[in-house]
């Protein structure tokens, strides 16, 4: 808790930029980014604090203009009074309302997201992130570095990438948990793109209950994904990037949990080691 709390003074400080709008609490979990719910007038907002540097954050809420003019729901970039977009990490947007899906929402879910990837099929890499293609010869993008990894452990997840070699590539949302995505009339909203890239898109829709995908490719994309959380998290947090790991060494069609005698629990619909949704990839509800 004291980890993250250390970042909410610079944040509170930033915020006289914007007239220094009531700070209601955090959000979330704030593991990576601090999140702060705000009120200015009648007007709710959310502050957060981002790691990434200048070019990657102008990226990122480029991005996110592009999309609402194209119709997805996503936060909106509240300038400072000065009109900067971002002071010292701090970034503020509009609160997006609704709820987390429920089962009966992730078609429409998965209708946004197929359209998010539709729209930025030829949209330019983040500023110092690396997709896992690059990663397979590069050793470092975003809070990828293979690097610090042990060999055998960037071995594993070299081959998991590899594995989605010839599958489409556009601006992938990368954190596609419940908690990042808001249901209301309008739709679904999504979240944190804090870990926004070009990458495979068949990394987001292994996060979906109703991916669409075949279940050889959904069952490469639900080990691609888990090494990248692995090799993402190395660093910044490794007990859980390190049962990440242990998750990727287990044979493609066996669940870690279930012993290899035990018959699986789910449909014969599903292929073997394949759960109709995928487990969450974090405890903590959002960063």
């Amino acid at each position: 808790m004291a980890g993250r709390a250390q970042h909410h003074g610079p944040v509170r400080t930033a915020l006289a930029a914007w007239g220094g709008p009531e700070v209601i609490g955090p959000l979330g979990g704030g593991h990576r980014n601090p999140v702060l719910e705000l009120r200015r007038g009648r007007e709710r907002l959310v502050a957060r604090w981002s790691r990434r540097p200048q070019a990657g954050l102008d990226w990122e809420l480029g991005l996110l203009d592009q999309l609402a003019r194209l119709g997805l729901r996503v936060p909106e970039t509240v300038p400072a009074l000065d009109g900067r977009r971002h002071v010292g990490g701090v970034v503020v947007q509009t609160w997006l309302d609704g709820t987390p899906p429920g089962p009966a929402d992730w078609p429409a879910v998965a209708a946004a997201v197929r359209h998010l990837h539709e729209v930025t099929a030829h949209w330019p890499q983040r500023p110092g992130f690396a997709s896992t293609l690059d990663l397979g010869t590069a050793d470092r993008g975003g809070d990828v570095d293979l690097a610090a990894m042990p060999a055998a452990a960037v071995a594993a997840c070299r081959q998991a990438w590899a594995a989605l070699a010839g599958t489409s590539q556009a601006v992938v949302h990368g954190d596609l948990a419940p908690a990042n995505i808001r249901m209301s009339r309008s739709g679904p909203g999504l979240l944190d793109w804090d870990e926004a890239r070009v990458d495979y898109t068949d990394l987001d829709l292994a996060d979906l209950p109703d991916s669409g995908l075949p279940p050889a490719r959904l069952s490469a994309a639900r080990r691609a994904v888990t090494a990248w959380e692995a090799a993402s998290g190395w660093r910044i947090e490794p007990g859980y990037a390190r049962r990440q790991l242990a998750l990727l060494g287990q044979p493609p069609g066996q669940p870690p949990s279930q012993p290899p005698s035990q018959p699986p629990s789910q449909p014969p619909s599903q292929p073997p080691g394949l759960s109709a949704v995928r487990p969450p990839r974090r405890t903590r509800p959002g960063r």
